[in-house]
C-alpha cells in the first residue's frame, strides 16, 4: 500500500477505485439536483455583505496567474475558488476540469465532498444541546456511551478540542484495509469505533494534542442520544436550516447531488492513482462524511467563526485555541484558527476544501478541489489557500510554512482521515 488513510496530513495543521462510469455530458443545474432532494429544495438568499463587484481586476489578474501556477504545479484536476471582501469585492473561479476521461470544464456550481468541514457542522450540533442545558462540555463521555477506553475521564471538550488520548480508529491497519478493499461498503459508527478501541490510549484526557476522527463519531452519538434524532436529522432541523443553507447535506450512502466533479485520489492498496467520486462516506460519518458547495460553504464560514447560532458564552467556549504543536496555528472546539484566519479545512479521498473567515477584514475564503493528492508532501488545497492570502492578506497568511531549520519533524496535522 503505498499511502493509507493515516497519513493523510496538512502541512501546518490544516486540518486539516478503479475509474468509473464518467459525468453525463449534460449534468443536472444545481437547482435540479436539490429539487430531487426534498429537504434541500430552494437555494438561500446570498447574504448582503457580499460585494456585487469583483475585485480590481489587476489584483483577480495575479490571483488567476497564481491559482493556475499551483494548480499545473502540483497536478490538480479542476479548482473552484471564492475570495469575499467587503470594500475590496468578489473574485469566483473556476478553473481545469471535473472529470479529467472527457475534459468537462471545472464549474462553480458544483456540489463537492466537504470531508472534515463536517466537523464544524457536528460541533455546532453539540454546542446547540449546551445552549439547551441538555449538555455540559466537561460531562464525561462514559455518561452518554458506553465502552469507551477511559470514558469517564474524557470530557466532551476533550473530544471536540482534540485532545483526548483516543487512538484515531483511521490509523488502525484493518480499518485501513478494510475500507480501501471494498470503498463502497457501508460503516455504522459503532464499527468504526471498534478499530480505535482496540488500541490503548495514546495519552492521558487533556494532556495534549492530536487529531483523531475517533472523536467527532463520539460527539456525533452523542448528539444522537440526547436528541432522540439521528445527526442528520438534527443538524438539518438545529443547523442547516437556521443558517440557511439548502444545498448541505449529510448524505445517505452513495448520494451526491448533480453537478458534481469527479474525484480523484492515490489512496489506494496499490498507491495507483483511481476515480473516488462513488466511495461510501459512511466510515467518516460526524467527521467527514458531508456535501456542500461554494455559497453554502461562504455563508457557512461567517456563521461558524462568529457564532450567530449560538449564545455568545458558548460560542466563546468554541474559539478558545490551543496550542496544536504547531507554530501559528490553533485549534479550538472543532475548529482551527491559522494566521488569522479561522474555520476548518477537509480532506476525503478525491475532494478538498478550505472554508475560513479573516476576522479583522471581514474577509471569507472557500476553495473546493476534486482531488487529494499531495505535492511533494503538501495538500494541494494548503498550497492553494497560502498561495491566494499572500496576495491579498499578506500579514494574515493561511498555512504560513516556518524555515526549514525552525520546523519541528512533527508539524502536520491530520485532515479529514
Amino acid at each position: 500500500m503505498k499511502r493509507i488513510p493515516a497519513r493523510r496530513a496538512l502541512a501546518a495543521a490544516l486540518l486539516v477505485a478503479s475509474v468509473l462510469a464518467p459525468m453525463v455530458a449534460t449534468p443536472a443545474t444545481a437547482a435540479q439536483a436539490v429539487a430531487a432532494h426534498p429537504s434541500h429544495s430552494s437555494h438561500p438568499s446570498r447574504p448582503d455583505d457580499c460585494p456585487a463587484h469583483e475585485l480590481d481586476p489587476e489584483l483577480a489578474s495575479r490571483l488567476d496567474k497564481a491559482i493556475e501556477q499551483v494548480r499545473e504545479q502540483a497536478g490538480i484536476p479542476g479548482v473552484v475558488a471564492g475570495l469575499w471582501m467587503p470594500g475590496k469585492g468578489s473574485y469566483v473561479r473556476a478553473t481545469g476540469v471535473a472529470d479529467t476521461a472527457t475534459r468537462e470544464p471545472m464549474a462553480s456550481d458544483v456540489f463537492v465532498r466537504i470531508g472534515s468541514e463536517t466537523k464544524t457542522f457536528t460541533v455546532t450540533a453539540l454546542l446547540k444541546l449546551v445552549d439547551d442545558g441538555l449538555v455540559g462540555l466537561d460531562d464525561p463521555i462514559s455518561d452518554y456511551i458506553h465502552g469507551v477506553p477511559k470514558g469517564h475521564r474524557i470530557t466532551l471538550r476533550h473530544l471536540a478540542e482534540m485532545r483526548s488520548g483516543l487512538f484515531p480508529y483511521t490509523a488502525d491497519a484493518v480499518f485501513q484495509h478494510d475500507l480501501l478493499s471494498d470503498p463502497k461498503r457501508s460503516f455504522t459508527p459503532r464499527e468504526v469505533l471498534a478499530y480505535g478501541f482496540k488500541h490503548k490510549n495514546t495519552f492521558a484526557p487533556g494532556k495534549q494534542f492530536e487529531y483523531s476522527n475517533t472523536n467527532l463519531i463520539l460527539l456525533g452519538l452523542v448528539v444522537e442520544k440526547v436528541s432522540g434524532q439521528r445527526l442528520a436529522d438534527f443538524v438539518e432541523r438545529r443547523v442547516l436550516r437556521p443558517a440557511r443553507l439548502s444545498h448541505t447535506l449529510f448524505p445517505r450512502d452513495f448520494e451526491f447531488p448533480r453537478p458534481h466533479p469527479r474525484g480523484y485520489t492515490n489512496q489506494t492498496l496499490t498507491g495507483e492513482v483511481t476515480d473516488s467520486t462513488d466511495w461510501n462516506p459512511s466510515w467518516a460519518w460526524a467527521a467527514g462524511g458531508m456535501i456542500s458547495d461554494l455559497h453554502d460553504l461562504r455563508r457557512w464560514a461567517k456563521i461558524v467563526a462568529t457564532g450567530t447560532l449560538l449564545r455568545p458564552r458558548t460560542q466563546a467556549q468554541r474559539l478558545t485555541m490551543l496550542p496544536t504543536g504547531h507554530p501559528g496555528t490553533s485549534y479550538g472546539l472543532g475548529i482551527f484558527e491559522s494566521g488569522g484566519w479561522i474555520g476548518h479545512n477537509g480532506s476525503i479521498p478525491g475532494y478538498q476544501t478550505v472554508t475560513v473567515y479573516l476576522p479583522s477584514k471581514k474577509a471569507t475564503l472557500v476553495l473546493m478541489l476534486n482531488t487529494d493528492i499531495t505535492y511533494q508532501g503538501q495538500e494541494p488545497s494548503s498550497l492553494l489557500a497560502r498561495a491566494i492570502t499572500e496576495i491579498v492578506t499578506p500579514d494574515n497568511v493561511y498555512d504560513r510554512p516556518l524555515p526549514t531549520r525552525q520546523r519541528p519533524v512533527m508539524a502536520q496535522v491530520p485532515a479529514a482521515w
